[in-house]
């Protein structure tokens, strides 16, 4: 049943996704803006903005250009920037070097510190500490990445000098300095986060410690703590990982802000530029790359909540 569940949300997926490819197209040729005035400037010659169209294939129809960009990315065939007259694979793999880092860490963190606080949270149901966190993540929650990042840099970096304000030393130059340009990054990104999966956690929580198994087992014997932690914990815990299925685009559309502002070679900060440019070639192709891995990480986000709960897989056919 699980396997018939994947590939209708597999199918369902393709489908979003050609809908998705005509989207992106139509908003990066079909809004004002001229490429070949940006790169030549305004006061270019009509003969020499019409030899930059041909030379881009921006003279070819609409249809045309479209079935190119899709043929070319099916095979992996990215087209060359405008701007940088590079391979766009091989610009979008190097600024790849930093934001998938970031996002990954900033996706522990929220993980790492929202189902620790959601549990104490619930544990402590109505109690002094329940009411502070539950003040303090509705705080965190309304509190916008930049201004957040903004403030960490003035901190951590302005004030106590212990991690660096921006740039990104590769990781060529050493695990550690790559890890440590990427720690305000992160935290500034999960911190939003982990106060919405720490308020779903104890609510999950606490739903779960109502139902008849739980009560079940503490007439078996079981004590409260320990009901709530082999017991309740693990069948609390799969809601929570289909909210991080659904709080990865999140995570990759703020990085675009984090980014911008701690100055990380990213593709949040490459996605920006382009837009800026008009570098239709590596706009398109990021963005349905995005697109392209949101999707598949979700769809591998479900096979595994299925997986360790299977009544959802019968639920959702």
């Amino acid at each position: 049943m699980t396997g018939v569940i994947i590939l209708r949300m597999i199918s369902g997926r393709v489908v979003l996704l050609f809908v998705a490819s005509l989207i992106i197209f139509a908003a990066m040729n079909l809004l004002p803006g001229d490429p070949a005035t940006v790169m030549l400037g305004l006061d270019a010659s009509p003969e020499s903005i019409l030899a930059l169209h041909h030379q881009l294939g921006l003279d070819t129809p609409l249809p045309a250009r479209y079935a190119h960009w899709v043929s070319g990315f099916l095979h992996g065939d990215l087209g060359r920037s405008y701007i940088y007259d590079v391979p766009v694979s091989s610009l979008i793999i190097e600024r790849l070097q930093s934001s998938l880092p970031l996002i990954f860490l900033a996706m522990l963190l929220s993980l790492g510190a929202g189902i620790p606080i959601g549990v104490i949270a619930a544990a402590n149901r109505g109690k002094a500490l329940d009411l502070g966190l539950m003040g303090m993540l509705q705080l965190f929650k309304s509190i916008p990445d930049f201004w957040l990042a903004m403030m960490m840099t003035f901190l951590f970096s302005l004030t106590l000098h212990w991690l660096p304000a921006s740039g990104f030393p590769g990781w060529e130059n050493g695990f550690f300095p790559a890890i440590r340009a990427l720690i305000l990054p992160a935290i500034a990104l999960a911190i939003p986060q982990a106060a919405i999966t720490a308020r779903f956690m104890r609510s999950s929580l606490i739903e779960t410690l109502s139902q008849d198994f739980i009560r079940t087992a503490r007439a078996q014997g079981y004590s409260r703590r320990d009901a709530l932690w082999r017991i309740a914990l693990p069948n609390a815990l799969i809601p929570v990982l289909t909210l991080a299925g659904i709080q990865l685009p999140v995570l990759v559309t703020g990085s675009i802000i984090v980014e911008s502002v701690f100055s990380l070679p990213g593709c949040g900060k490459l996605l920006l530029e382009a837009v800026n440019q008009r570098d239709i070639p590596v706009v398109q192709n990021l963005v349905m790359m995005i697109v392209t891995g949101v999707m598949v990480l979700n769809v591998l986000m479900a096979a595994l909540v299925s997986w360790l709960d299977p009544r959802l897989g019968e639920e959702r056919s």
